[in-house]
């Protein structure tokens, strides 16, 4: 994945002004600008209930396998819910939420702002596990969640917001980052 060229951070700090996020919002989050993973890179490991394409770059799609053969050896089922998320899929779901009346502050807590999502890298896995709703709270109450906690980072996958994390976005068990070397 190549790094942030300075057409791509002219193009992300514009969509930041068009949105109407502030200025200072990766520095006051702690966040970094995200590389947008090409097409070529990604592969697809499934398919969510939608019929959508989750998407991850190879590297991170081989360690996912290993992770999910794993859990599958200790009886757990993990169900992969979303990958890959273009920048101008992130900005479309940004309005989607103001349109329904949600504010920028209230947004930010939920979903990173274009170009500061790890989903745009094709490394971020939402997961969600049978019976479960998806992308809720709930999941850290779950099984495949305690297994997650024990495993996933023998396979490179870390969780990317815990409870009370400097990025000021909730809590989201779901979402788990693979970081490679």
């Amino acid at each position: 994945m190549k790094p942030a060229t300075a057409d791509y951070q002219t193009r992300i700090a514009a969509l930041l002004r068009e949105l109407e996020i502030p200025g200072n919002y990766a520095v006051g989050r702690g966040l970094k600008l995200q590389p947008e993973a090409a097409a070529e890179e990604l592969t697809t490991i499934a398919s969510n209930s939608a019929g959508t394409p989750v998407r991850l770059i190879r590297p991170a799609a081989a360690a996912w396998a290993g992770l999910n053969a794993s859990a599958r050896t200790a009886g757990i089922t993990l169900v992969p819910l979303s990958g890959f998320r273009s920048v101008s899929r992130q900005r479309e779901i940004i309005r989607h939420k103001l349109n329904l009346g949600d504010t920028i502050p209230i947004i930010l807590t939920h979903v990173a702002a274009p170009g500061y999502s790890e989903h745009h890298t094709g490394c971020a896995l939402d997961l969600g596990t049978p019976g479960e709703p998806d992308m809720e709270e709930n999941f850290a109450a779950t099984p495949a969640y305690r297994w997650l906690q024990a495993h996933a980072g023998d396979w490179g996958f870390q969780l990317s917001y815990p409870r009370d994390n400097p990025h000021g976005i909730v809590f989201e068990p779901w979402h788990w980052c693979w970081r490679h070397a």
